[in-house]
C-alpha cells in the first residue's frame, strides 16, 4: 500500500479521490468519517504493518461496507487537511486529535494499536466501527450521478408531467406526486373588482382539471360574506371551495382547523372569532371556562358588518381585520388541499390589491413549505366596454341581487374607488425580488409574464394567451352512421351508410338555419341592451358585440382524417359560405390490435383485456401498435381546445365517439369520472356558447322521420347506461 511521508506531493490519482470525496455533502462526510481511525505514526519512523481483516460471525465483511476501491488508505501529513466537521448527532468512533491526524482510511473492524496486521485496498470493504454514539440521521440512498457516487438531497425536476404520456420514478402515471412539492402551484389573483378574475380562476381551474391536475378554487370573496354577516355554517356560495376531483376530509386538516361543530370551515370559524371575540356556537361566559355544568346562555350575535362599500375602505379597521383574517384563513385552507390532500394546484380568488397583502401572503406559503412554487395573476381592464360587462355581472351577484340597478352601480363604484386608493399592480416589487407573474390586459387582448418556473406556470401563461370573450356557438356531433358502426365494429375506416349521408344533408340544412336565428338573436340583444340593467334583466352584455363584427363571423367545419367523418360535412364542403378542414387530432381513439373486433370478440376472446378496460377505461390503453386510451386523446386535444379558445369564429366538430367525449367533458366542466363513460350516441348534436359567466348548453336530437333536429329539453350530460363502449 502505498504511504507518504509528511510534506510529500500527493500524485494526480490520489489527489482525483479526494476531489471525489470532497463534493460528499457535508452529512455524506460525517457518515464516512464515523468510520475514520486516527492512526499516529512517527515522522521518523514510517512502519508498514499489515493489518488482517476481522470478518463477522458468518465469515464475510457486512454487505453495508462501503467499496475499499472507492476511497484508498491513504496518509496525509498535517496541516494538509483540515479537522473533519461532523454535524451534531455524528460522532466518530474515535477521537481524533488535531493537528496530528495521518488519515488512513482503514477496516473499521480492525483498526490502532489493537490491529494484528495491515490490509490491502483490493480485497477488504470498509466497515462500521462499533460504536455507543447516536443513531445517525435517515441518509438518502446514494446513487451513481455525473459519474461520483452522492447522497441524493435535492428535489426532483420540475419537468413537464402529462398523465397518461410521461412515466418516472417520482410520478409513475404522470401526475404530479404528493412528494413532488416544487412542481405544485399556489395561484394568487391580484386585480380591483369587476376586473374578471373569477372568470379567470374558473377557466384556469376547468383547464387543469381537464389536464388531470388536481386544483381547486379557494374564494375569499364567498367567505368574506360569510364572516361579515356573522352566520354559524357555510353558505351556499362557499360550495365551490370543495374540490372536484377528490373529497375534503377533516382528518387531513392542519392543526387548528377543527370547530366545535364539526361543520364550519376555517376561514369562517376565524371570522366568527374577530367578530364575537368566541367561537361560533360559544358566548362570551363559557368561553373563559373549561367545563360548566350549567348550560351556556345565549348571547345575541354582534350587528352584521354592511357589505357596502364602507366596509372596503382601508381606513376602516374593523372590516379590514376581518378580510385580511379571512384571506389567511382561506389560504392556509389552500395550502392543506396541496399539501395534505393530494391537491396540485389551489388558486386564491381575491383582489390582494397592495404590496403588504401580497408580502403577507407569500410569506405564509413559504413558511409552510418553501418548495411550493406561486405565481400571481393580474387582471387589469381598460377597454370600457369589458369594464361595463363586468360591472353587470357584479350587479347580478351576490352583493347587490334583489337590489336596484341604479343604486348598486352608484356603491360598487365607490368599492372600486376604495380599493384603488390603496392599489399597487404588479410590478416592480415583485421583479426585483424575483416572484413569477402574469398581466393580462383586457381578458387575453394582451398577456405579460414575469420569469415564469415551472411546467404548470408555462401551460397556464400559454393557455391565457387564448383567451376572448367575443360571442359565438361551438357545436359538437359524431359523424353520421356507418358501415362498421353497423356490425358494431371499432375504429377503422368504413364509408358511412346512406342513411349516413342523409344525417349530413339534414345537418348542413339544420346548421344553416340556426346560424341564421343566433345571428338575428344577437342583433336585438345589443339593440335593447341598456345600462345599469332595468330590474330582472340579469344577462350581461358581451363585452366585443357590435353589429358590424356579427356580420362578418366566419362559420367552420372541422372533421377528422377518417372517411366517414369527411363524407358527413360534403354539403358543407359544397358551399362556399363554410370553411372545411381536415384534422389528424380529431380521428377516433385507435384501438390498436383490437382495430375493427366487436366488444363481444373482445369479450370473448382477450377477456383480460376486457376487463382491464372495464375496471378503468380512464386510463386503459389498447395494445399493439399505435393502441391509444383516453388520457391520449386529452393530450393530442390540448391544442385542439387552445385553438377553438382562441379563435371568435364559429365552429362545427363532426368528430367521433371518443373525441366528443372529451371535447364535451372540456366545455361542460365534468369529472375525469364521467369522462369515458359519457353518453354521445350517434344522432345527438350539442351547442356550446361562451358567456362571460360560463356557457349556454343546449342539446338536439336527429328526427329521421321529419328530417330535422329537435331540441332535448333541460338535457344534462350523464353517463351511458350501456356499458363497455
Amino acid at each position: 500500500m502505498p504511504h507518504f511521508t509528511p510534506g510529500a506531493v500527493v500524485d494526480n490519482e490520489i489527489a482525483d479521490r479526494l476531489r471525489r470525496q470532497s463534493q460528499l455533502s457535508s452529512i455524506g462526510k460525517a457518515a464516512i468519517m464515523s468510520n475514520v481511525v486516527a492512526v499516529e505514526t512517527s515522522n521518523d519512523n514510517h512502519s508498514n504493518e499489515t493489518r488482517e481483516k476481522q470478518p463477522t460471525s458468518n465469515g464475510l465483511v457486512p454487505s453495508s461496507s462501503i467499496s475499499q476501491g472507492l476511497v484508498p488508505s491513504l496518509s496525509i501529513s498535517p496541516g494538509l487537511v483540515p479537522p473533519p466537521t461532523i454535524p451534531h448527532g455524528l460522532v466518530p468512533a474515535i477521537p481524533i486529535p488535531h493537528g496530528r491526524v495521518h488519515h488512513t482510511i482503514t477496516n473499521g473492524h480492525g483498526c490502532g494499536p489493537h490491529d494484528a496486521g495491515s490490509h490491502t485496498p483490493s480485497d477488504t470493504s470498509i466497515g462500521s466501527a462499533p460504536s455507543t454514539a447516536p443513531s445517525s440521521p435517515h441518509l438518502m440512498p446514494i446513487r451513481q450521478n455525473s459519474g461520483s457516487s452522492t447522497p441524493r438531497t435535492r428535489p426532483p425536476a420540475t419537468t413537464l408531467n402529462i398523465p397518461g404520456m410521461t412515466r418516472s420514478r417520482v410520478s409513475p402515471d404522470g401526475r404530479i406526486a404528493e412528494r413532488d412539492v416544487a412542481s405544485k402551484l399556489v395561484i394568487i389573483m391580484v386585480g380591483l373588482p369587476a376586473r374578471g378574475k373569477s372568470y379567470i380562476t374558473k377557466k384556469i381551474q376547468r383547464y387543469l382539471s381537464w389536464q388531470q391536475h388536481n386544483s381547486q378554487i379557494f374564494n375569499v370573496g364567498n367567505r368574506r360574506r360569510v364572516a361579515a354577516f356573522a352566520q354559524t355554517g357555510p353558505s351556499d356560495n362557499a360550495a365551490q371551495t370543495q374540490p372536484r376531483t377528490m373529497p375534503v376530509t377533516n382528518t387531513n386538516a392542519r392543526p387548528g382547523t377543527a370547530t366545535a361543530s364539526g361543520t364550519m370551515d376555517a376561514p369562517t370559524q376565524a371570522a366568527h372569532i374577530l367578530l364575537n371575540g368566541v367561537e361560533p356556537g360559544q358566548n362570551q361566559d363559557s368561553a373563559s371556562r373549561d367545563h360548566s355544568e350549567e348550560p351556556p346562555t345565549r348571547v345575541t350575535p354582534m350587528e352584521p358588518l354592511d357589505q357596502s362599500a364602507e366596509f372596503f375602505d382601508p381606513s376602516n379597521a374593523r372590516a379590514s381585520q376581518v378580510r385580511e383574517q379571512v384571506a389567511i384563513s382561506t389560504l392556509d385552507e389552500l395550502l392543506d388541499y396541496l399539501l395534505l390532500q393530494g391537491g396540485s394546484a389551489g388558486i386564491l380568488d381575491a383582489t390582494n390589491s397592495t404590496i403588504e397583502r401580497r408580502k403577507l401572503l407569500f410569506n405564509r406559503v413559504k413558511e409552510r413549505d418553501s418548495k411550493l412554487g406561486i405565481l400571481f395573476i393580474e387582471s387589469i381592464c381598460e377597454d370600457q366596454g369589458l369594464l361595463e360587462a363586468n360591472m353587470r355581472l357584479k350587479l347580478s351577484g351576490p352583493d347587490y341581487k334583489g337590489k336596484d340597478p341604479v343604486t348598486s352601480l352608484q356603491d360598487f363604484r365607490k368599492r372600486v374607488a376604495a380599493y384603488e386608493s390603496a392599489y399597487v399592480p404588479l410590478g416592480d416589487y415583485e421583479e426585483k425580488n424575483g416572484i413569477q407573474y402574469i398581466k393580462m390586459i383586457d381578458v387575453g387582448r394582451k398577456v405579460i409574464h414575469h420569469q415564469l418556473k415551472g411546467f404548470l406556470s408555462g401551460g397556464i401563461a400559454s393557455y391565457l394567451t387564448t383567451f376572448n370573450l367575443a360571442p359565438r356557438q361551438i357545436w359538437i356531433t359524431r359523424h353520421g352512421e356507418s358501415y362498421d358502426n353497423r356490425e358494431g365494429k371499432l375504429g377503422g375506416n368504413s364509408d358511412v351508410t346512406p342513411q349516413g349521408r342523409a344525417y349530413g344533408a339534414v345537418l348542413y340544412n339544420f346548421m344553416t338555419q340556426k346560424r341564421k336565428d343566433w345571428l338575428v338573436e344577437q342583433k336585438d340583444k345589443i339593440l335593447s341592451s341598456s345600462f345599469p340593467p332595468q330590474p330582472g334583466d340579469n344577462t350581461p352584455p358581451y363585452p366585443e358585440s357590435r353589429l358590424g363584427e356579427l356580420d362578418e363571423k366566419n362559420f367552420c367545419i372541422w372533421t377528422s382524417m377518417l372517411k366517414r367523418s369527411i363524407q358527413t360535412a360534403e354539403d358543407f364542403e359544397a358551399d362556399d359560405d363554410y370553411d372545411v378542414k381536415n384534422w389528424e387530432m380529431l380521428n377516433e381513439l385507435n384501438a390498436g390490435d383490437f382495430e375493427r373486433l366487436t366488444y363481444e370478440e373482445i369479450e370473448h376472446n382477450f377477456p383480460q383485456e376486457f376487463n382491464k378496460r372495464k375496471q378503468d377505461k380512464l386510463h386503459y390503453i389498447y395494445p399493439g401498435v399505435g393502441g391509444e386510451g383516453y388520457l391520449q386523446i386529452i393530450s393530442r386535444l390540448r391544442d385542439m381546445v387552445r385553438e377553438i379558445e382562441r379563435i371568435t369564429d364559429h365552429v362545427l366538430i363532426i368528430g367521433h365517439r371518443s373525441i366528443a367525449r372529451v371535447l364535451m367533458a372540456y366545455f361542460m366542466d365534468l369529472t375525469r369520472n364521467d369522462i369515458a363513460d359519457l353518453d354521445v350516441p350517434l344522432g345527438m348534436l350539442f351547442v356550446i356558447e361562451p358567456k362571460p359567466y360560463g356557457v349556454d348548453f343546449h342539446a338536439y336530437k336527429y328526427n329521421e322521420e321529419s328530417q330535422w333536429f329537435d331540441e332535448v329539453k333541460d338535457y344534462k350530460p350523464h353517463k351511458e347506461t350501456r356499458k363497455g363502449n
